[in-house]
């Protein structure tokens, strides 16, 4: 677990300061860019697509972890709005809360034990 938690600060911290950077050089104009590119069909567009998709699969284990609950709810929200920058830092603290415990970190208290 110690390894895992290791790799979620690297992966928040990356995500952190990259998206600082492009916003100091780009601004906060990020959802025409990223649907336009969708839009246009290109390499650029895939990537997104895909990354949307994968958003929306993160949000939904997050309101299935936590078993739909409104908290499951709003956990999948952040998910799909904060990506990375969220998912890391909410499995981390979850790392913690979980007595080191993976089948609970993943699937939650209920369905883990």
């Amino acid at each position: 677990m110690k390894t895992f938690r290791i790799y979620l600060i690297i992966l928040f911290l990356t995500v952190t300061v990259y998206t600082i950077i492009t916003v100091t050089n780009h601004g906060w104009n990020l959802i025409p860019i990223f649907f336009n590119d969708i839009a246009i069909f290109n390499w650029s567009g895939q990537f997104n697509f895909d990354l949307s998709l994968f958003l929306t699969l993160s949000a939904l284990w997050l309101a299935w972890r936590n078993h739909f609950t409104v908290k499951g709810l709003l956990l999948g929200l952040l998910g799909a709005i904060g990506g990375m920058f969220f998912l890391s830092a909410y499995l981390f603290i979850m790392s913690f809360k979980v007595n080191n415990d993976i089948r609970i970190l993943l699937m939650g208290e209920k369905r883990g034990n």
